[in-house]
């Protein structure tokens, strides 16, 4: 691919898990001159942040806010990388901007593999009440840290297409500040800036940025950073053909990641192009990981029906990613597409059970 700027892969982390205590040992080793531990997490783990820069926008960052969504950590990883073989995109970036980086503000929720904190707190719809301390550290960041950016740093599921065809690998959010969505001039500096990476992007992955849903969330961390003056830009990492480890997306992101950095130096706040946001589609849900067509069940009737199944991603005691089927719907899904389909006409639906149970392994087979 013919990227503006070279991409190389950090091989200390070449997949998707990223044991919280190696990436803590690492930051150690290699950039202590430019991390400070800023809290500790529900079960005590440190929390990281990272300040690269003295330019005079100032742009917080934090990823793994849902410990089971690592492509952000990840691509900082990678920049890194990339930074240490090409410093020139380094200094010149930073003699604008200051970068905090938080590395994996929810480690424990990271180190299982799970969405929520350790106690089960989705720490992004945690603003408000505040429950989580991985929140009330945020916020200390964030909101006494005169920062001009926000960047909220996510995966999203495997689920969304930009046109009902194509995966949103990337998907980007200014986030709304009320339930009117109204675009404010807060809201135009974030559009620009993701304005910016869809026209540096969308010739090299064509037809796959999407925009997220801007509906007003109430109690999100987003929504209410903005409310505060902050300029918050979400990034989401979803998926790419075939690529279930996401090793694509990892790619892709990390681009994303230095050319939204590139355009904050450059914008410095100014809402120059913000309209082309409006471009961008919007995600659509429409598919399922794999459906089976035309399943005819073991039953004394004759019931013909569809099978939708996703993926869940299980952190096996080797600490390895598995992905594992789960049955997610049933009955006539002519409405979904998956990204594998298979087509059950005159075979036979095979299991212990007469017919797939919601939520449960698809360990049936079709022969």
């Amino acid at each position: 691919m013919n990227f503006s700027f070279p991409y190389f892969k950090n091989v200390n982390f070449p997949k998707r898990y990223i044991f919280p205590e190696k990436l803590f040992s690492y930051l150690q080793s290699n950039y202590s001159d430019y991390i400070k531990e800023i809290g500790r997490s529900s079960f005590g783990k440190p929390i990281y942040m990272m300040s690269l820069g003295n330019g005079k926008t100032r742009v917080a960052a934090w990823s793994q806010m849902h410990g089971n969504e690592s492509t952000a950590t990840l691509a900082m990883l990678d920049l890194l990388s990339i930074w240490e073989k090409h410093p020139e995109l380094k200094e010149k970036l930073f003699d604008s901007i200051q970068l905090d980086f938080i590395f994996m503000l929810n480690p424990d929720g990271s180190e299982v593999w799970t969405r929520r904190n350790a106690f089960d707190i989705d720490i992004n719809r945690d603003y408000l009440r505040m429950s989580s301390v991985e929140m009330k550290i945020l916020k200390s960041v964030v909101l006494e840290g005169n920062y001009d950016y926000a960047l909220n740093l996510h995966d999203q599921r495997t689920i969304f297409t930009t046109d009902g065809k194509h995966p949103a690998t990337l998907s980007f959010l200014a986030p709304s500040e009320n339930v009117e969505r109204t675009v404010t001039e807060n809201r135009k500096k974030s559009m620009a800036v993701i304005a910016a990476i869809y026209l540096q992007m969308k010739q090299i992955l064509p037809n796959r940025i999407a925009k997220y849903t801007d509906e007003f969330y109430p109690t999100s961390s987003g929504d209410n950073f903005m409310k505060a003056g902050v300029t918050p830009i979400l990034f989401e990492g979803g998926f790419y053909e075939n690529d279930l480890n996401r090793e694509k997306t990892r790619e892709f992101y990390t681009h994303a990641l230095y050319f939204a950095l590139k355009a904050i130096s450059v914008l410095k706040g100014d809402t120059y192009s913000y309209e082309t946001y409006f471009d961008i589609p919007q995600n659509r849900e429409t598919h399922f990981d794999l459906i089976y067509r035309n399943v005819r069940l073991n039953t004394e009737f004759e019931c013909i029906l569809d099978i939708g199944v996703q993926y869940r991603e299980i952190l096996d005691d080797n600490r390895d990613l598995t992905y594992q089927p789960y049955v997610v719907e049933v009955g006539d899904l002519n409405h979904k597409k998956g990204w594998a389909e298979i087509d059950c006409t005159d075979k036979k639906f095979i299991s212990v059970k007469r017919f797939p149970k919601l939520d449960a392994l698809a360990d049936f087979k079709i022969e």
